[in-house]
């Protein structure tokens, strides 16, 4: 199961953040810095795949953006790593090549999609 879906610049900046369980909204900041420094730190020739507390964090990188989904153990996380690359396919046909700015302006439009 999802529990969470990111999407973060280079710089650590969440631009996008959508929960499927309840966290609290000081847990919530908590987390995204614990697991952006997590995913962030890593080098492009390790895996994609994290373990992380309780839960794995199957992120990408697409240029200045992460997109980094939080799963339970039970998840396949090669399923979830397509996932992501098809949600990007179609920011992309949506917006004509999707930048973080598309992302930052357009949250209301991606939340719709």
């Amino acid at each position: 199961m999802i529990k969470f879906f990111l999407m973060v610049n280079k710089q650590g900046q969440t631009r996008l953040s959508r929960y499927y369980e309840h966290v609290e909204i000081n847990k919530r900041t908590v987390l995204e810095a614990e697991v952006i420094k997590n995913c962030l730190s890593r080098s492009k020739d390790e895996c994609s795949f994290v373990e992380y507390k309780d839960f794995k964090l199957v992120y990408r990188q697409y240029a200045a953006l992460f997109i980094v989904v939080g799963i339970d153990q039970t998840e396949n996380e090669m399923a979830v790593y397509e996932l992501i690359h098809n949600f990007v396919e179609v920011l992309d046909k949506y917006f004509s090549r999707v930048s973080e700015l598309d992302v930052s302006f357009s949250v209301s439009e991606i939340h719709f999609l």
